[in-house]
């Protein structure tokens, strides 16, 4: 609450700077799904699951005005992009249609601009979703291997990937378990791991 607090406090002392705009319009969008992540019993719930039910739409709107204001400026910087992915993300499951095009596209801009692990990671992931899972994998691979070892959301991503492409995906999910501090996170790739028979789905 406090982050938000202070992001908005920013985007209003510079309202003619477009990324703070982004930034705040990204952490609108990840605030309005909060509700939603764990189930009533604490599971942790991922977004193709979530109940939208449950999100802000208040929140979702307007990090939406936040994100167009942003984009007049003609100046699309890293937290515009993570926004605006946020937003396909949320269409998506508000329309039932994502849009995976300006999804590939968008990643493919972030990883130019902002070649972090975290990017790189959510950039296979999301070409292992819109172009099937063999795609994900060699975009995993090219990663540094020194950074990946200890990198959680790399193996679950791996583990994921591997799982659809039916390919033993064990080693994965064992290496993304002990690498998760959340209990609920743990429990859920648990279960995705027991669901797995002979590697396969």
């Amino acid at each position: 609450e406090e982050a938000l607090y202070l992001a908005r406090l920013v985007a209003e002392l510079l309202p003619a700077e477009p990324e703070p705009k982004g930034l705040l319009a990204l952490m609108l969008y990840c605030q309005a799904r909060s509700p939603a992540r764990r189930a009533a019993d604490g599971a942790f719930v991922p977004l193709n699951e979530q109940d939208i039910q449950l999100w802000s739409q208040g929140m979702i709107a307007e990090a939406e005005h936040l994100l167009t204001a942003a984009s007049a400026s003609g100046q699309f910087g890293r937290f515009q992009a993570e926004a605006a992915i946020q937003s396909v993300h949320v269409m998506g499951r508000l329309s039932g249609e994502t849009q995976s095009g300006a999804l590939i596209a968008l990643y493919d801009l972030l990883s130019t601009q902002c070649p972090t692990i975290g990017v790189l990671v959510a950039h296979a992931a999301a070409y292992g979703e819109v172009q099937g899972p063999a795609t994900g994998i060699a975009l995993l691979d090219q990663i540094d291997a020194i950074q990946a070892q200890s990198y959680q959301a790399y193996w679950s991503c791996r583990a994921h990937l591997l799982q659809r492409a039916g390919q033993d995906a064990h080693a994965a999910y064992d290496r993304a378990i002990g690498l998760s501090s959340d209990p609920a996170v743990r429990a859920y790739l648990q279960q995705k791991q027991h669901s797995t028979s002979g590697g396969t789905c």
